[in-house]
C-alpha cells in the first residue's frame, strides 16, 4: 500500500461508511473494506480505473467530480477522502466544502509544489518538474491546480475548516526532519484531517 494510504487508514474507523473521491483501482477502498470492515463507496472519472474497481467487487460510480455532490445527503458518510485527486478538479474549493458537506470528516493527500526540488527544477531548468511521484510533462499531466501547503493551509483558513492532523512525508528519511520544521519547503506529499 503507498504510504500515504497507510497514514489516511489510520485515521478511519472500522465498521464506519466511507466515501473515495478520485479511487483510481481501489487500492485503499480494497484494504478498508477488508481489514477495517468500511463500507464503502468510490467515484471514479477513468474508464480503465473504474473497471479495476469493479473487478475488485468495489461498489464504484463513474462520475466527475466537478459536477459536485449532489446525489448525496448532508453526512451520508464519516470519512471522504480526496487522495491526490484536489489539485486534479477544475474547483478545488468547491470540491472540499462539498466534501465537508456529505461527510462528517475529510482526508486529503496532495503533491506540495512548493517542494524544494520542484523550486530548484524550475529555477535551474526553467521547466516544469518531472520526477518520480510526478510523472507527467506539462501538457499531459493530470493536475491542474499546482499548489503548497502554505495555500491549501490558507484555503482551510477561508472555508472555515478545521485541520484535526497533519502529516508532511518526504522521499526519504533524512528530510523528515526537515519537514517537520519547514514543511512548505521540504514535504513533498502533505495529508490532511479535517473536519468544519
Amino acid at each position: 500500500m503507498r504510504f500515504d494510504l497507510e497514514i489516511m487508514q489510520g485515521w478511519i474507523d472500522s465498521n464506519s461508511h466511507v466515501l473515495d473521491l478520485g479511487c483510481g483501482d481501489g487500492e485503499l477502498l480494497y484494504f478498508l473494506k477488508h481489514q477495517k470492515n468500511v463500507s464503502g463507496i468510490g467515484i471514479e472519472i477513468d474508464e480503465t480505473k473504474f473497471n479495476n474497481c469493479i473487478s475488485r467487487g468495489l461498489s464504484v460510480i463513474e462520475h466527475n467530480l466537478d459536477l459536485g455532490l449532489g446525489n448525496f445527503a448532508d453526512n451520508s458518510f464519516d470519512t471522504v477522502v480526496l487522495s491526490q485527486t484536489l489539485q486534479a478538479v477544475h474547483h478545488p474549493e468547491k470540491v472540499l466544502a462539498e466534501t465537508l458537506r456529505v461527510g462528517k470528516q475529510c482526508i486529503v493527500a496532495f503533491p506540495n509544489f512548493g517542494y524544494w526540488r520542484c523550486r530548484w527544477y524550475l529555477g535551474t531548468k526553467g521547466q516544469m518538474p518531472v520526477s518520480e511521484f510526478m510523472p507527467y510533462s506539462w501538457y499531459d499531466t493530470p493536475n491542474i491546480h499546482f499548489c503548497t501547503i502554505r495555500d491549501f493551509e490558507n484555503l482551510c483558513t477561508e472555508l472555515n475548516i478545521r485541520i484535526l492532523d497533519r502529516v508532511v512525508t518526504t522521499p526519504t528519511a533524512r528530510l523528515q526532519g526537515l519537514a517537520s520544521h519547514w514543511s512548505n519547503l521540504f514535504g513533498a506529499t502533505a495529508i490532511y484531517h479535517l473536519s468544519r
